[in-house]
């Protein structure tokens, strides 16, 4: 069976790339545009990984990942951020709620995100 990747990200360019790139490698993707989305696809369909960006209409990231690492449905999924946030402050405050890696979206190419994401599933 597939692993699935949830994607939760506003910017449809990127989205569609990593999307794209996902399929390739054979994974079952799920997209969310929003926080509010994106929390309600993680439980549901409990990803086997999500990819989160921070900055999203209504809800944020911040708060999408808290959310995740609070429900006991969800907070065993390894969440990766990928925000153009790239202050230190931002970088710990992501790990600090759980993330398990914070990629800044101008130093990472899609094929830099899929390495990345196939060290979690």
């Amino acid at each position: 069976m597939p692993k699935k990747i949830l994607i939760i990200e506003d910017d449809r360019y990127l989205k569609e790339l990593i999307v794209k790139k996902l399929k390739k490698e054979k994974f079952e993707v799920l997209e969310a545009v929003d926080g509010q989305e994106g929390f309600k696809k993680a439980k549901e369909e409990k990803p086997n990984l999500i990819l989160l960006d921070l900055i999203l209409p209504g809800t944020d990231g911040y708060t999408v990942l808290s959310q995740i690492k609070a429900d006991p449905e969800t907070s065993s999924i390894p969440v990766i951020i990928i925000s153009n946030l790239g202050q230190i402050q931002e970088i710990q405050k992501g790990l600090k709620l759980g993330a398990v890696d914070y990629l800044i979206k101008a130093h990472f190419t899609p094929e830099k995100i899929i390495e990345k994401v196939k060290r979690f599933v």
